[in-house]
C-alpha cells in the first residue's frame, strides 16, 4: 500500500526526536486538550538495548521533509509485541494511517514470525472510531483499557500521615534495589498479562533510561522488611510514577496512598507543577480509586487492541 503522491516513509534518527515528539504533542493536545507524552517518552523507547529505529521505525514526511506521522514496534514480553502509530491532526483523512499500519505490521510480522503463541498489539487513543475500525478490518480486537491519569501539585506538597509502624523514606539502590524488585512483581502477579523481569534485565532498563534517577524512588518498611515500593522518574516538565506497589499482607494500611503523596511532595519540592502516571483500567488492585482518592484525575484515554495467529 502506498503512500499519497507528496509524502514519503523514511527511517527516523537521533535527530528527528523532537520533530517527532511535536506529532505526540499534537495528538495529545487534539484529543485530551493537555500534553501527556513528549520527547523523553520516545528517548525512553529508542534507548531500549532491543529497539533499532532503523528497522523498527518510520515517519511519514511531506514535500517539505516535514515529519507528519510516526509509528513504531517493540518487543514487550514472551510472544509479545506491541506498537503504536500516529498522524499529525492537521494530517488526518489523507490516507496516510493505512500504509503506516501496512509497514507496522509486516514488521511485526517478521518479530513473531518463530513463536509458537505470538500476539500482536496496537494502542489507539480510546475515541478514534477511524483506527478503530481499521483494527478491526485486519483482525485485531480490544483486549484493555487504559488511562494516563495526574495531579497538579500546590506549595511544596504535604506528604501527609505515614501509616503506624511503617517507615517511608529514600533509596539506596546498591542495598535495595533486589528488594523493591522482589515485592513489585508479587504486587504485579496478578495483573492482567503481567510477566516479571529478571531482575538483572529490570535493574537494566531502568538504569539506561535517561531520565533514571533512584534519588526518586521510594520504599516503605515494616520493622525493616520492604513492603512497598514506588519508582519514579522524570519526563519533560512532568514528574511520572513508573511502578508502586505494596505487598497483599500489607494492603487495606494507607501505605500505597503515602507513597504516593510523598512522591508528589518529592516532586513538588523540585518544582514540579504536575505528576502523572499509567494504569490499567481494570487492574484488580483496585488503582484507580487510589490514584483518584490522593487527588488524580484521568486526563488521556488509551486503549489496546490485539491479534493472534490462528
Amino acid at each position: 500500500m502506498d503512500l499519497p503522491e507528496g509524502y514519503g516513509f523514511r527511517a527516523p534518527t537521533p535527530g528527528d526526536l523532537v520533530a517527532v515528539a511535536g506529532v505526540l504533542i499534537a495528538d495529545d493536545l487534539d484529543d485530551a486538550g493537555e500534553i501527556v507524552l513528549d520527547a523523553d517518552f520516545l528517548l525512553t523507547g529508542w534507548n531500549r538495548s532491543d529497539f533499532d529505529l532503523a528497522t523498527d521505525a518510520w515517519v511519514v514526511v511531506d514535500g517539505a521533509d516535514s515529519i507528519v506521522a510516526y509509528g513504531q514496534v517493540m518487543h514487550q514480553g514472551p510472544g509479545v509485541v506491541g506498537s503504536w502509530g500516529i498522524v499529525h491532526p492537521a494530517q488526518r483523512g489523507r490516507g496516510l494511517g493505512p500504509p503506516l499500519l501496512e509497514r507496522i505490521e509486516k514488521r511485526a510480522d517478521h518479530l513473531l514470525s518463530d513463536l509458537p503463541d505470538p500476539r500482536f498489539r496496537h494502542s489507539i487513543n480510546a475515541g478514534d472510531g477511524a483506527a478503530a475500525s481499521m483494527l478491526r478490518m485486519r483482525g485485531f480486537h480490544p483486549v484493555r483499557h487504559f488511562w494516563h491519569m495526574g495531579i497538579d501539585l500546590e506549595g511544596t506538597g504535604d506528604p501527609g500521615r505515614v501509616p503506624d509502624g511503617i517507615e517511608i523514606g529514600g533509596i539506596a539502590p546498591e542495598r535495595d534495589l533486589v528488594a523493591m524488585h522482589a515485592v513489585l512483581a508479587e504486587a504485579f502477579a496478578d495483573d492482567w498479562d503481567y510477566h516479571p523481569d529478571p531482575f538483572d534485565r529490570w535493574a537494566s532498563d531502568y538504569a539506561s533510561g535517561p531520565n533514571y534517577d533512584p534519588t526518586l524512588w521510594i520504599i516503605a518498611r515494616d520493622e525493616g522488611a520492604t513492603v512497598g515500593a514506588l519508582t519514579a522518574n522524570v519526563s519533560g516538565d512532568h514528574g511520572w510514577v513508573g511502578e508502586i506497589g505494596v505487598l497483599a499482607t500489607h494492603r487495606g494500611r494507607g501505605i500505597a496512598g503515602a507513597l504516593l503523596r510523598r512522591s508528589f511532595a518529592t516532586f513538588a519540592a523540585r518544582g514540579f507543577g504536575r505528576v502523572m502516571l499509567n494504569v490499567d483500567a481494570e487492574n484488580p488492585t483496585g488503582a484507580t480509586a487510589l490514584y483518584e482518592g490522593v487527588g488524580m484525575r484521568i486526563i488521556k484515554r488509551w486503549d489496546l487492541w490485539e491479534r493472534r495467529r490462528g
